[in-house]
């Protein structure tokens, strides 16, 4: 949405033409960026629409069950985590948009770190950092977010998806990258994991 407002504004263009043709090139599999520029025959170049995707502040928020549980963890356990692949500025520009920062004591982004999901490097940073205890990883692609976890003796719990999701999820899956537990919505997870501190969390 953010490109095709900037093209359309740019190029005295229709957004929802842009935007429209976008998605319908997107949910083909095809090359977006190239085919829109030829498409609607402007002169802005590939990197141009990418250097935008990568940079512009995205316009997206919490569900309240997101926020809910973020909460309750955060007040009920020891520490908070996030591990996230992808690039740097792209993945702060969403921390800041869900105001995720407010939760989370420590967030490992695979461009900054030096290592990306399935290796374990991203997780053993959490152990090292705090020591002994119980750790929980909650995910949601069952291609690569379970397996280090998993070897480390976490617990692992899978959030299935709908239409929404970016990654599908293939449950059909081998010992180590299946998760332990599986949830439909975010707010199972506390009748999940044990908080010690907690009197009850329903609402």
């Amino acid at each position: 949405m953010e490109i095709a407002r900037k093209l359309a504004a740019e190029n005295d263009l229709d957004f929802t033409a842009i935007y429209l043709h976008m998605m319908g090139r997107y949910e083909k599999g095809a090359e977006v960026f190239q085919d829109t520029i030829e498409h609607f025959q402007l002169k802005r170049g590939v990197q141009d629409l990418l250097t935008w995707y990568r940079e512009h502040l995205p316009d997206i928020s919490l569900t309240s069950h997101a926020s809910y549980v973020l909460k309750f963890i955060k007040n009920h356990a020891y520490k908070i985590g996030l591990i996230t692949d992808g690039r740097s500025l792209q993945q702060r520009n969403k921390i800041k948009s869900l105001g995720l920062d407010n939760f989370f004591d420590e967030i490992i982004i695979s461009e900054e770190f030096g290592s990306e999901k399935p290796e374990k490097g991203n997780f053993l940073h959490f152990t090292e950092l705090y020591g002994d205890g119980d750790y929980w990883y909650i995910g949601d692609n069952t291609s690569k977010d379970f397996i280090a976890p998993n070897l480390l003796g976490w617990g692992t719990i899978c959030l299935v998806g709908d239409e929404r999701n970016i990654h599908p999820q293939n449950f059909d899956k081998d010992r180590m990258e299946s998760p332990k537990y599986f949830v439909t919505s975010l707010k199972d997870v506390l009748d999940i994991i044990k908080f010690p501190s907690a009197s009850g969390h329903k609402s």
